[in-house]
């Protein structure tokens, strides 16, 4: 499975802490929400979530040239793909490789999803 998605937020502006607790920022709910649209649109129904081990190649987009930590933006992705259905939980990737992809408007993030086949040890 091959998804589009939003640029995410990082890891830095993803949480807020509020004197409730720790909360989803605004920006990680407006992400979460059009990520969730992305998938649904796509795939055009909501998924049956994956309950197999799985691996993943991410290729995050930048909308600019700016210096960023490539990590920092795989929890917003994946805790959206988990409330979109795509998977049970993010725990089941057992793989993954990601890596900057070209600068574009407003940036991307192309995530392919299939199940993860162990290396013979």
């Amino acid at each position: 499975m091959k998804l589009t998605l939003p640029f995410p937020p990082t890891v830095n502006t993803y949480w807020r802490h509020t004197p409730k607790g720790v909360l989803i920022s605004a920006s990680g709910r407006s992400f979460r929400s059009n990520a969730i649209a992305a998938v649904y649109m796509q795939l055009g129904r909501k998924p049956k979530p994956l309950d197999c081990a799985l691996e993943v190649t991410v290729i995050i987009a930048p909308p600019d040239r700016r210096s960023r930590d490539l990590d920092n933006y795989l929890k917003a992705l994946f805790d959206s793909l988990t409330h979109a259905g795509i998977w049970k939980d993010d725990s089941q990737i057992k793989r993954m490789a990601v890596e900057w992809g070209p600068v574009t408007k407003s940036g991307y993030v192309e995530i392919t999803i299939g199940a993860y086949q162990a290396v013979a040890a």
